[in-house]
């Protein structure tokens, strides 16, 4: 499919004037160009909106149905950020979800015990953006909330949002919303979620724990493991642009007088909140525990398999025994440095702070190249075809949440969507970090050649085989779905973290 990129001419503002149609200028990769026109835009039947985007699958079907339910809960299990739902077992005491409020949404259930018994009900919970200090945009104070929300799986086997709560602290003044409410009453809910799941996929999931924890692996593996030592021709591969990378993200994206800070609801001091959070709650098992949703789960279990045979084949060759692991004093400092450095010499965070098994080795290392591989892969690559809609997925927010239902309209929609600056700069930035590099280089490939032994040559052929088959596997279930989910097919997934 041919990919465009697609410049929509409207007025000097975001949000202004009143027409119905808008024109388009498609520019191919190879510099054939169509004009056609197109109304109305967004959905909004006499609002503009001025943009750049480049056309994927994804991503036009996200324009297509952003406002619709099915899309909101499918990014829960697909999207960037298929992490943070997890199978609701009790409903929060902040969260005063009744049967009666319910009963009108639950698809085809009696009661909300039911469908937990049944293991239907999932939730989100942004309790981590509690109290979190909102940015000021273009002076203007914006709004970051930190709502929970109550998926339920239907007998089509659809995930599907039942009720949205804005705030921790329930309230008067803070309803909860549910689909049966008004039309822009339910919308202007989700968006609050989609916003305050930008913010925090952006610094706690992204960030942290791909980027961040790439750079702490590779520093302490440049500081204690010489050139020669078995684990730096292991991993030197997947740590190739880290550091760079990173540097210009802090010197440029993430630094407190550029774009992160001046364009999003969660730069400045918010930033650092939700980052010194993140790091008091990471934990080793989050690390290697594998997502409870079906699909990412039984993908990523199948890409951990492949990395953690490979990782046992090449250690194994090199250390017979566990005293062989105890005895390597490089070894054990590469991992002490990790866990003062990288981990703030937390015990309770679980990280190892010396091996004292093969088996721990193993499990550690295999860890380290899928964050900086696979993981980063899944919550980085699909950033623009689920945020590349504006509307769908607002970096920042200019109105507070709704205190109260029957006042949301299309209008206080616009007011409250970002300005023309802080979109456009979100969405670049989107834009900026799907983008494949053009030095790109997938998972499994090692044009440098490290290793010269045949034990160690060899498993690295068997694992490019079992990619490439698997890769063949993506690509054929994807054939047959709407929305095809292409971030962990390893041909697209980068061997580091390096962009």
């Amino acid at each position: 499919m041919m990919s465009y990129l697609v410049t929509v001419f409207s007025g000097d503002r975001l949000w202004s004037g009143t027409f119905n149609r808008v024109y388009i200028k498609l520019v191919g990769t190879n510099g054939e160009s169509a004009r056609q026109w197109a109304s109305p835009v967004c959905g909004f039947q006499t609002k503009e909106y001025q943009f750049i985007i480049k056309c994927s699958t994804s991503l036009d079907y996200v324009k297509q149905h952003w406002k619709e339910d099915t899309l909101f809960g499918y990014q829960f299990l697909n999207g960037v950020n298929p992490m943070i739902i997890r199978r609701c077992s009790q409903l929060p005491e902040n969260f005063p979800v009744t049967d009666d409020m319910i009963r009108a949404s639950l698809h085809g259930a009696s009661s909300l015990t039911d469908e937990i018994k049944k293991g239907n009900l999932y939730l989100v919970d942004y309790k981590q953006l509690d109290g979190v200090t909102a940015n000021v945009i273009n002076g203007k104070q914006q709004s970051l909330t930190a709502p929970l929300i109550l998926l339920q799986k239907t007998p089509d086997n659809k995930l599907i949002p039942i009720a949205i709560q804005l705030k921790q602290k329930p309230g008067e003044d803070n309803p909860i919303f549910f689909p049966t409410d008004s039309e822009y009453d339910w919308l202007m809910a989700k968006i609050f979620v989609r916003s305050a799941h930008f913010n925090e996929h952006k610094l706690k999931v992204h960030l942290l724990r791909t980027h961040l924890l790439s750079e702490v692996f590779a520093v302490a593996l440049l500081r204690n493991l010489p050139m020669v030592h078995p684990l730096y021709k292991l991993l030197v591969p997947h740590t190739r642009y880290t550091l760079q990378i990173n540097t210009l993200a802090m010197e440029m994206e993430f630094s407190l007088r550029q774009e992160h800070c001046t364009y999003s609801a969660s730069g400045g001091e918010g930033m650092l909140t939700i980052l010194r959070r993140a790091v008091s709650y990471l934990s080793y098992s989050s690390l290697w525990t594998i997502s409870p949703i079906p699909l990412f789960r039984n993908v990523c279990m199948l890409l951990w398999d492949m990395i953690h045979k490979l990782v046992q084949g090449v250690i194994g060759h090199y250390y017979n025994s566990d005293s062989d692991v105890q005895q390597d004093s490089e070894l054990q400092n590469w991992i002490k440095d990790i866990f003062i450095h990288g981990f703030l010499s937390r015990f309770n965070s679980g990280v190892p702070e010396s091996f004292d098994t093969v088996v721990e080795l193993v499990k550690f290392v295999t860890m380290v190249i899928f964050t900086g591989s696979v993981q980063h892969s899944a919550v980085n690559s699909g950033q623009f075809d689920y945020g590349g809609w504006p509307p769908h997925t607002p970096i920042s927010l200019r109105l507070p949440p709704p205190t109260t239902k029957g006042q949301s309209s299309e209008s206080t929609m616009l007011q409250t969507l970002p300005d023309v600056n802080t979109t456009a700069n979100g969405m670049a930035t989107m834009w900026l970090l799907s983008k494949q590099s053009t030095d790109f280089v997938p998972l499994g490939e090692y044009p440098d050649e490290h290793f010269s032994e045949d034990a160690p040559c060899t498993l690295i052929k068997e694992f490019q085989a079992e990619l490439k088959a698997f890769s063949e596997s993506v690509k054929a279930r994807n054939s047959g779905l709407d929305v095809p989910y292409t971030y962990m097919d390893p041909e697209l997934v980068e061997n580091s973290v390096a962009l």
